[in-house]
């Protein structure tokens, strides 16, 4: 049976694709959840109408992370932490702490858009890669110094 998927569905499409699935398969499960439909003239007029719209949001959503993209590549984070002799952190600077940084200033992200391969343990200037869309990459410059006591 074709049917045409109305939301992804892992391993087997995304949103739009037209499938070949089995009878059961397709009137047990995904007709009854709203996962697909049949093929039908006015549902590939609903697909249609619905990759439009999809599409617009795509490209506000790509619009406001290179707007963010911009407006973080002139900001710097500056992180104080107690630190041992040698310059070494008690603790560590997280994704986490870079993002509260980030939010003292006015610009609120998730953390998973922070890309930190490790925590930073040391002091020092950090050039932290920030991914805001699967197009949009920028860096911001983390200064982690040492908290006067």
């Amino acid at each position: 049976m074709e049917v045409l998927l109305l939301t992804d569905v892992p391993d087997l499409g995304r949103t739009g694709d037209v499938v070949t699935v089995s009878d059961g398969y397709a009137r047990n499960y995904l007709l009854p959840k709203k996962f697909a439909t049949l093929v039908t003239p006015s549902a590939l007029k609903q697909l249609e109408k619905l990759r439009k719209e999809q599409e617009a949001v795509r490209k506000l959503e790509l619009e406001s992370a290179r707007e963010l993209a911009s407006k973080l590549s002139k900001v710097s984070c500056t992180i104080t932490s107690k630190t041992s002799e040698g310059g070494k952190l008690y603790g560590s600077v997280s994704a986490a702490d870079i993002v509260e940084n980030l939010k003292t200033q006015g610009i609120i992200l998730d953390k998973k858009c922070i890309e930190l391969e490790h925590p930073i343990k040391e002091i020092g200037v950090y050039n932290v890669k920030v991914k805001l869309h699967s197009q949009v990459e920028t860096s911001i410059k983390v200064w982690v110094v040492e908290e006067n006591a």
